[in-house]
Parts: C-alpha cells; sequence; structure tokens
C-alpha cells in the first residue's frame, strides 16, 4: 500500500502539450496514479490518437497556449466539462537550433511564446480560480537549461532560464492562497523530438560521459517527481525546481 501522502487519486489534472513525448508520459503517470487527466494541444486529431491509446479517465482539450483568449475560453471550458483542476503541469515546449548571430526575430518570438509565455497565460488562468478555492498544484517543465547551456540554443535556455523565475514569482504570489507551484527540470531524454541526437553517436557518447548516471533519461524517469510535487508530499514545497537529470547539473 503506498503512503497517503503521495494519493492523488480523483483528482484532475491539465497537461499542456501532451500528444507526444515528455507531456504524453507524464499525462500517463498521473493517470496511473488514479487522476482523471485532460491532454492539452493544438491538433486535435493527434491529441484524440494519444488520448486512445491510454488508459482511465482521460479528455482532451484543443487550444493554442501561447494565446490569451484561446487559454481563457480553454481552461473554462476544461473546468465546466471535466471539473475544477486540482493540478496544472506546464509542458508545452519547443526547440530551435541555431547560432545565436543567425537567429531571426521571429523564431526568437516563437521560442519565448511557447516555452515561457504559455505557462504564464495558462498558470494564470488555472490559478485564478485554484486560488479562489483555496488550493492547486502547478508544475511547470523546465530543463537542466534553466541552469546551463551548450551553442546554438541560447534563445531556449533564456526562456527556461526564465521560468525557473517565473515559478518562483508565482510561489510567491498565489502560495499564500494555498496553491504551490514547483518546477520539474528534466535532463536529456530520449524522445521522438530527441532521436535525432540519440542517434548521434558523438553527441550520445557526449551525454553519457557527462551524466553520472551514465545514460540517456527515459520519460519515465521523470514521473516520481511529478507525482510528488502532485501530491500532498510537497504541501510545503514552493519555488523549487526538481532536476531531473542523472546528476548533470551537480557535476563539471
Amino acid at each position: 500500500m503506498s503512503h497517503p501522502l503521495f494519493d492523488i487519486s480523483g483528482r484532475t489534472a491539465l497537461v499542456t502539450g501532451s500528444s507526444r513525448g515528455i507531456g504524453l508520459a507524464l499525462a500517463r503517470g498521473l493517470l496511473r496514479a488514479g487522476c482523471r487527466v485532460v491532454l492539452n494541444g493544438r491538433d486535435g486529431e493527434r491529441l484524440a490518437a494519444a488520448a486512445a491509446g491510454l488508459a482511465g479517465d482521460v479528455h482532451t482539450a484543443v487550444f493554442d497556449v501561447t494565446d490569451g483568449p484561446s487559454v481563457a475560453a480553454g481552461i473554462a471550458d476544461v473546468e465546466e466539462r471535466v471539473g475544477p483542476l486540482d493540478i496544472l503541469v506546464n509542458n508545452a515546449g519547443m526547440q530551435l537550433r541555431a547560432p545565436l548571430l543567425e537567429f531571426t526575430d521571429a523564431d526568437w518570438h516563437r521560442i519565448l511564446d511557447t516555452n515561457l509565455t504559455s505557462a504564464f497565460l495558462v498558470g494564470r488562468a488555472a490559478a485564478r480560480r485554484m486560488t479562489e478555492r483555496g488550493h492547486g498544484k502547478i508544475i511547470n517543465i523546465c530543463s537542466v537549461q534553466s541552469e546551463v547551456v551548450r551553442p546554438g540554443i541560447a534563445p531556449y535556455a533564456a526562456a527556461k532560464g526564465a521560468l525557473k523565475m517565473l515559478t518562483k514569482g508565482m510561489c510567491a504570489d498565489w502560495g499564500p492562497y494555498g496553491v504551490q507551484v514547483n518546477g520539474l527540470g528534466p535532463g536529456y531524454i530520449e524522445t521522438e523530438l530527441t532521436r535525432p541526437l540519440v542517434e548521434d553517436e558523438e553527441f550520445s557518447a557526449w551525454v553519457r560521459r557527462r551524466t553520472p548516471a551514465g545514460r540517456w533519461g527515459r520519460t519515465e524517469d521523470l514521473v516520481g517527481g511529478l507525482l510528488f510535487l502532485a501530491s500532498p508530499a510537497s504541501d510545503f514545497v514552493g519555488g523549487q525546481v526538481l532536476y531531473v537529470d542523472g546528476g548533470m547539473t551537480s557535476v563539471l
């Protein structure tokens, strides 16, 4: 029998950007913990296909997390249709790699909108309701790039670094109303999106050397940290980022 502090059965969770990859794995983990889970994305067909592959009380919500009015309508619809949100996972994100001198204005804004502004918009819409009810859990998916960076991904690191500080700011504003806001910081995780990096022998060897655990992370490695941050076990934890990176950010 599991410890009651980790019991989140019957709670309602929304995971943004959850039609594949890390978001889908986190949604699956919440479902297995007994949550009612809402998948979010912009592509309704892809979301429906993802939901069909999951077991449990799963729903979908198609809205653009970078568009304020779309977010407000989307959160209102989810709460009306599925129920009051207890847990929000701000997972939506994207990566564009290019030398900083060649990075275009449009790509800069796209990176910031998707990785940072979306968490503000969705977090604000959810927290308006959570703070009124006096409880809620918000988990922002940060990154090892919230702390460290490699050449070619400066805008992504800027957005993820800012997301770490937004997490602390949300904690400062919403903690007094019973809402805990924390971050989960994945290291190098093997997903469909990182497959080209995994298959690059030189890069993969670097990841394994650089990571004390000696391997790439798997999406299921992130689930335990998420369940902790989403459960009563973390009721006195606020504004923290839990790095799930095999130790990468701890060593040189």
